[in-house]
């Protein structure tokens, strides 16, 4: 397998689908004992879904009375610079 200018190369698809890496998975690299090792970290969009969900958690866990009673439109606009602050 030839590594391209740029250090692409392409994963063949059976060891693709043997490791469930679908088109979107998020993937590491480590060297381990010379050896470059790739590991699936994450499927894509789903995972990504998961992971904001999770974090969306813990920040309404965080929050003050005031902003929990903020509707979201409300909190967006409180997080947006204002035109007219200078």
């Amino acid at each position: 397998m030839q590594v391209t200018e740029k250090g692409q190369v392409t994963i063949p698809k059976r060891l693709r689908e043997a490791a469930g890496i679908l088109p979107g998975s998020q993937v590491s690299f480590s060297l381990e004992g010379g050896k470059i090792v790739i590991r699936k970290i994450g499927t894509g969009t789903d995972d990504r879904r998961k992971s904001l969900r999770a974090a969306a958690a813990k920040v309404r866990k965080s929050l003050d009375a005031p902003f929990k009673q903020m509707s979201s439109k409300d909190i967006m606009a409180f997080l947006r610079p204002d035109d007219d602050r200078t």
